[in-house]
């Protein structure tokens, strides 16, 4: 073989492994798009700054015992890992990736690092390759099929409906002028309250980007499921009702002023306002079986497959937990405290 053959060989050979290279590049930095019904977290959890999120038998929380790093675990608590530092909250999950806000530091312009930076992020469910998707601050955020719709804070009067796709290559401004809360995503619709003029329950089209008012009624924190509404009654001392979109009627589930809630399946799990005995209870979607889980004043009521979590009004920790579907069990998260602890050695 001569030299000019021996090096055309060399050259192609070359270029070869070069194309491979660089395709295997381009396919495995793809980020897949999701189905349309794709859902990050559940409304409840968010609205309760969505420490929790459940996705593909892991529940990936913020450890309030580590100063909410990201972790994740199994649903029964076993296998815990910590994935991240820095505070994190807004936990989405979807396909392969997880989707949450850091707090970090406002003077912070990095995105490209997770630590100290401020803003939404994009990373495996393993914690690994990390994304920064926006940096600006974020009240609310759901992951509505393949596009993330946040609330992003402006300043003390400016807020702001945002969306990006989770591919970064699509960010656009919904709203320029509104406080919309995203958390509430089913079927391709945002259910939220108004918080201008009125508190009516309105939906926003996410194939159209178009709002309209569904309801007029005013009220507070929207949780849809199976063809309910779930919110607090704004007009009626916050008291938690539910409304039939189907048959426009309206069920008082408990006529005790509540400060939150949150929904799953069978049960609700909400904080009542009392100057005497203030609680945190539970009882049936359809208002029956109310019961007491633990006296005194709680926040961050989130709920995965077996397990509700919560803490003292603030007080992170202890991190308190009871079975969702069992009965009434209220002990301390200790698998979490164990974990931060270990992180520490």
């Amino acid at each position: 073989m001569s030299a000019n053959k021996k090096n055309i060989l060399i050259f192609s050979i070359f270029g070869g492994v070069i194309l491979i290279l660089l395709l295997f590049v381009v396919i495995t930095g793809r980020i897949p798009l999701n189905d349309a019904a794709t859902v990050g977290n559940t409304a409840g959890n968010l609205n309760n700054n969505g420490y929790f999120c459940e996705h593909d038998g892991r529940v990936y929380f913020a450890n309030a015992y580590d100063n909410y790093a990201l972790y994740s675990m199994n649903t029964d608590e076993t296998d815990i890992r910590k994935l991240h530092g820095g505070a994190c909250s807004l936990i989405n999950a979807g396909g392969d990736y997880l989707y949450y806000v850091t707090a970090g530091n406002s003077d912070d312009q990095d995105t490209s690092s997770f630590r100290g930076a401020y803003g939404i992020y994009r990373s495996r469910l393993n914690g690994k390759n990390v994304t920064g998707m926006d940096h600006c601050h974020v009240a609310a955020m759901q992951l509505c099929g393949s596009y993330l719709y946040y609330e992003k804070f402006n300043s003390n009067t400016s807020f702001s409906l945002e969306k990006i796709r989770i591919d970064k290559k699509d960010k656009r401004t919904v709203d320029p002028a509104a406080m919309i809360n995203p958390n509430c995503y089913a079927d391709g619709v945002i259910y939220y309250n108004g918080t201008d003029q009125d508190h009516y329950l309105y939906t926003l089209d996410t194939a159209s980007d178009t709002a309209s008012v569904l309801w007029e009624s005013d009220l507070w924190n929207p949780v849809y499921q199976d063809g309910y509404v779930y919110y607090m009654d704004v007009e009626n001392n916050y008291r938690l009702c539910r409304y039939s979109i189907s048959g426009d009627i309206v069920e008082v589930l408990t006529n005790e002023r509540i400060d939150a809630f949150n929904v799953c399946q069978d049960y609700i799990y909400y904080q009542t306002n009392s100057k005497d005995a203030p609680a945190l209870k539970r009882m049936y979607v359809d208002g029956s079986s109310q019961e007491t889980v633990r006296e005194g004043i709680y926040q961050n009521i989130n709920i995965t497959s077996e397990y509700v979590y919560f803490n003292a009004f603030g007080e992170s920790t202890p991190v308190y937990k009871t079975e969702t579907y069992g009965p009434v069990n209220v002990v301390t998260f200790e698998a979490a405290m164990q974990a931060a602890l270990e992180e520490l050695e």
